[in-house]
């Protein structure tokens, strides 16, 4: 009962491994990371010049560019992963659109290119990846999420309903998936200096690199865990927070954040 909830991945020699938002960020350093452990590394990212530039680290890196928001782009990018590598050992679905949005600023071009990006291209990417897993019985899924999907925050309008709609679905993923041997791998980090958050005007606490959260990740699989999230003496409030009604869940928020 009290053992991980998912089977630990430490040991990444020859696994075949697909990050999804691999250009910059989280995903990048995830990327270069998994390569100098060993591991065989698609990349997919909508900017090429940028996935070639990682890719070019390792000759065990495979660029795959594509724009996650078109439909059928996962899809045919699995076939291809399949045709020239048989299968894959885990996904990472890190891509992500984010702006800060306030509820005068809704637009709904933006919304739709969020949702798409954000939530649609997660669940038509677990559609196109799980029927090989579930075959052999064995795989990982990493879906990152945010700490911007554990309650409402101000700015986070759009982004953060997406990452709250990764939540539950993540959740209800590992429901279905635990039982036949697979891993599913919540993923919520604070703030993280990449170029996602490098327009924000406000004070972002906490602020850590792309490297220390590749490294969080990882470790997090290697335990087993389910929900990694981090840095934790940031994370641990937030979640803390989750617990408050709402009366003195929105007077925290206004007090902190002053809006």
């Amino acid at each position: 009962m009290f053992g991980p909830l998912n089977p630990p991945l430490a040991d990444w020699a020859g696994k075949r491994v697909w990050v999804i938002g691999a250009s910059s960020g989280i995903g990048a350093a995830l990327a270069r990371k998994l390569l100098r452990a060993g591991a065989r590394v698609a990349l997919t990212a909508r900017d090429a010049v940028r996935v070639a530039e990682v890719a070019g680290l390792s000759p065990l890196a495979l660029p795959l560019p594509l724009d996650v928001s078109e439909p059928g782009a996962l899809q045919d990018a699995t076939a291809e992963l399949r045709r020239q590598w048989g299968g894959l050992d885990a996904v990472f679905f890190v891509a992500a659109r984010y702006g800060a949005v306030r509820a005068w600023e809704l637009d709904g071009e933006d919304i739709d290119a969020t949702l798409r990006t954000n939530v649609a291209a997660v669940m038509h990417g677990c559609a196109a990846v799980l029927p090989g897993m579930l075959e052999r019985g064995s795989g990982a899924l990493v879906i990152v999420s945010s700490v911007a999907g554990y309650r409402g925050l101000p700015k986070a309008l759009v982004y953060g309903a997406s990452k709250a709609a990764l939540i539950n679905f993540a959740e209800a993923l590992y429901l279905d998936l635990h039982p036949r041997g697979l891993g599913v791998h919540l993923v919520c980090p604070g703030f993280v200096e990449t170029p996602l958050t490098a327009n924000n005007d406000f004070h972002m606490p906490a602020l850590i690199s792309p490297d220390e959260a590749a490294d969080h990740i990882l470790s997090g699989m290697a335990h087993g865990d389910f929900h990694i999230h981090f840095p934790k003496r940031f994370t641990a409030w937030l979640r803390l927070m989750r617990l408050l009604p709402y009366r003195l869940y929105f007077a925290a928020v206004r007090r902190v954040t002053g809006l």
